[in-house]
């Protein structure tokens, strides 16, 4: 292939393999704690200084969210600033960092394996730090993807960022399972103590400190490589680095077509950015709303609990199932990637609504009777996998590509933040709604939270169909006239 005329689709692939592997951090570090949570419960309830509460495990399993909404929050000024690739790389560093920290929470300043409350400050201190690093990752690793792709291939390859979100997941399920082995969950009594302390001894002590401690391979790995990968070609005409830009364009796309992307580029780009609201309310708007319905379906709540939601359903081996739910995620994610550019983002969108909707109706009408575990266990597949060829990829996607150039770090920032503070919204208020009851020993809760999962289900479908534009084909200075055009 002559690479100065038609450009390098090696060389494409491999920059775009590096940035998604922020996007598997990403999945791995938000994912871990299902597996974790239950042995570091166990651990912090053995504290004698203070009462470790379904309340306090609640925050501490959610704590990394707070980091995920101040690094999304962080991503735009830093995107602008330090540019793309240094704020991956920095993205990187903190990953390795929390898991470290959340490993050996003890390091240099308290007795090993003695749990205090001051120890459980500092476990959700390194926990947050690694949030700060998915925020980061969710917000810059589409973007950079969106800036070096051709617009023809731009929404699969964008869409394979979502791919290596699953595929963390699936690979820390996975690594959990194996982690925890023959040895045991700690399960509880009616009086709240551990039935099972002799068994559940090494999850307790040991088990979730390596669960978290192996995020660090991947994570020292992605900030390793991501040093060899360079700067987007929109950043460097932003900062007035045109010959650096023709020469990136020129690697992906071929010479000829790099001068007229550069062209295009700095048509758009006539100043490094605008205010937020240059091209109206409703873009910003669509934004933040793709962002507010991605979390506000409720997948998170099934990805982070899916061992507790398996094992209440009267399944013997939880991990199992959710290592299993994680394949099918993996396989209906790939339907996005090879369709995305074929079927259009709009589509994919609202049949996935749809399904999704069908799929937490069953879930609210079968959920905890007897003889229809199987049933409810086949809902909540329907309901994953219809996220993940719809919700789970295609809100990436466009959130990367429908803001002009001009403003798509500050707009980005803030339609990832509403992300990450609604996703921390559905994961506090999931285990409360679920256990609800209005008369002792009732299934209240159980369909009321995905009955109201399925409603906005639906309502999500709606606002795609009437306000979200189709951006298949479109190039990223294509996006300056459709929203000047509004």
């Amino acid at each position: 292939m002559n690479t100065n005329q038609q450009g390098s689709r090696a060389y494409l692939f491999s920059i775009v393999l590096v940035a998604v592997l922020g996007g598997l951090l990403f999945g791995y570090d938000t994912a871990v704690i299902s597996g974790a949570e239950k042995g570091l419960q166990a651990f912090f309830k053995g504290a004698g200084d203070f009462a470790y509460t379904d309340a306090i495990h609640g925050f501490t399993s959610s704590s990394a969210l707070i980091g995920c909404i101040i690094g999304s929050a962080l991503s735009g000024f830093l995107a602008t600033r330090l540019g793309r690739k240094r704020s991956l790389i920095l993205a990187g560093i903190l990953f390795f960092v929390s898991a470290f920290g959340s490993m050996n929470p003890e390091f240099l300043v308290f007795p090993y394996g003695k749990p205090t409350y001051s120890l459980l400050v500092v476990f959700n201190i390194y926990r947050i730090i690694g949030g700060i690093g998915v925020g980061l990752a969710s917000a810059i690793c589409p973007m950079y993807i969106g800036e070096v792709a051709p617009s023809n291939i731009r929404g699969m390859l964008v869409s394979w960022n979502q791919f290596a979100i699953i595929f963390g997941q699936l690979v820390v399920y996975f690594v959990n399972f194996v982690i925890l082995g023959s040895h045991k969950n700690p399960i509880y009594d009616a009086a709240g103590a551990i039935a099972n302390m002799a068994e559940a001894q090494w999850t307790i002590e040991t088990g979730w400190r390596y669960m978290f401690g192996s995020e660090m391979v991947p994570a020292g790995l992605f900030a390793l490589l991501i040093c060899f990968v360079p700067e987007t070609p929109r950043y460097l005409v932003m900062v007035g680095q045109d010959d650096k830009a023709l020469k990136v364009l020129s690697k992906i796309n071929g010479q000829s077509r790099a001068q007229q992307i550069l062209s295009d580029i700095k048509e758009t780009i006539t100043v490094r950015t605008e205010k937020l609201f240059t091209y109206g309310f409703l873009c910003i708007f669509v934004g933040i709303m793709l962002s507010v319905f991605q979390q506000a379906v409720g997948i998170n709540a099934v990805l982070y609990y899916a061992p507790r939601i398996f094992k209440d359903m009267g399944m013997d081996n939880e991990m199992m199932f959710t290592v299993f739910m994680g394949v099918i995620n993996i396989l209906f994610t790939l339907v996005a990637v090879f369709t995305v550019e074929k079927w259009g983002r709009k589509p994919l969108l609202i049949y996935g609504s749809l399904g999704m909707a069908i799929g937490a109706f069953g879930v609210a009408v079968t959920f905890g009777h007897p003889g229809l575990e199987m049933v409810t266990a086949v809902s909540i597949m329907v309901y994953s996998a219809s996220f993940m060829f719809s919700w789970g990829p295609i809100c990436w996607v466009l959130i990367s590509e429908i803001f002009p150039n001009t403003i798509r770090g500050g707009a980005v920032a803030i339609a990832v933040a509403f992300q990450w503070i609604f996703n921390f919204i559905v994961s506090s208020t999931f285990v409360p709604m679920f256990n609800m009851h209005l008369t002792p020993g009732d299934d209240f809760g159980h369909w009321f939270t995905y009955g109201l999962y399925g409603i906005i289900c639906i309502i999500a479908a709606v606002f795609v169909w009437r306000l979200v534009p189709e951006t298949k084909g479109k190039t990223l200075e294509d996006m300056t006239k459709l929203w000047k055009r509004k």
